[in-house]
């Protein structure tokens, strides 16, 4: 029998309030936009035309309510998303330097993405999915943190493939040395990897990415790693292979917020396309123009969830590349 949902997503939904120019007493303006990586990736995934879920936890407060509003909006099933009674919703601020690279200021201690608990995972949607998909802003805390690693069992049971994109923020973290440990376990349960250049340097301690990677494949055995490297691209590990795709330079890039969860999303996607065992170096390059392409879009854009790119758009800049 299928599975009627191509990808179920565990993690945070939160507000990313990004600047917006400044009003007439010189004061910043934010915009208050629908975030958070899982449904960024999962909103991207609509537009491939997949059928996802979300499982994760609001406040019942008004930033509670239009986050369910804005993922609905966008086709993501919210079966799964819980609404904690006391605990208010997530929020994070949004720095923008010149270069489009950002710097985070979270309103989360605690938040309500935090509060998930193991009885409110929705374990039908999980094994109803061909692909789970979580981060590690899910097992920041210890409530959540279990529901996280129940979650996970459940699909590994169901015989999901099971992705995970590290997604660090250091500053949510009690510590590194935490935000290590749960990476690793990350490491350790997933079939595909998304992991930026930065990241690979705080896990592998090299700026060496085909060393850190190999690193990574060996210690852990993931089929399917894969790293993105902002201006430079990225780069597929499969199999013994090594595929490498340039990027798509916009000269109208206004900050990268979503651009990681978009080209995630378009692994996924192929990953659903082809299967796990279904690669080949040319369907490798398919897979990094695609994600690179969608990346640099959504880099045009203020916000993510609800700016994904079409495929049309994606597949009219990669022909104006052509």
């Amino acid at each position: 029998m299928g599975k009627t949902y191509d990808v179920t997503a565990l993690g945070e939904l939160l507000i990313d309030f990004t600047e917006n120019g400044k009003s007439g007493q010189g004061n910043p303006l934010l915009e208050a936009n629908p975030g958070g990586a899982p449904c960024n990736v999962l909103s991207m995934l609509q537009n491939y035309g997949h059928k996802t879920a979300f499982i994760g936890k609001v406040g019942d407060d008004m930033f509670g309510r239009m986050l369910t509003e804005a993922v609905k909006s966008v086709g993501i099933d919210v079966r799964g998303l819980k609404v904690d009674p006391e605990i208010h919703t997530t929020l994070a601020f949004v720095h923008t330097f010149e270069n489009g690279d950002r710097d985070f200021s979270f309103y989360r201690n605690p938040g309500a993405d935090m509060m998930l608990r193991k009885d409110e995972v929705d374990t039908d949607l999980i094994r109803d999915s061909r692909i789970f998909h979580f981060g590690t802003l899910s097992s920041t805390d210890p409530e959540v943190r279990e529901a996280t690693r129940y979650a996970i069992e459940v699909a590994k049971e169901a015989g999901d493939i099971v992705t995970f994109d590290p997604n660090l923020r250091p500053p949510l973290w009690r510590s590194l040395d935490d935000a290590k440990r749960e990476i690793e376990y990350g490491f350790s349960r997933c079939d595909v990897l998304k992991i930026s250049d930065n990241e690979v340097e705080f896990m592998c301690g090299t700026d060496d990415y085909d060393k850190g990677a190999q690193m990574l494949i060996d210690k852990y055995q993931i089929p399917l790693v894969l790293i993105t490297m902002g201006r430079d691209g990225s780069r597929a590990y499969y199999k013994g292979k090594q595929v490498e795709a340039g990027p798509f330079l916009q000269k109208n890039t206004i900050e990268t917020t979503g651009a990681g969860d978009t080209f995630c999303a378009s692994i996924l996607h192929f990953v659903l396309k082809y299967g796990l065992d279904g690669f080949d170096e040319e369907k490798l390059k398919e897979l990094l123009t695609t994600g690179n392409a969608a990346a640099s879009l959504v880099t045009t854009r203020k916000g993510a969830l609800k700016v994904m790119p079409t495929v049309d758009e994606i597949r009219t800049l990669i022909g104006e590349r052509s």
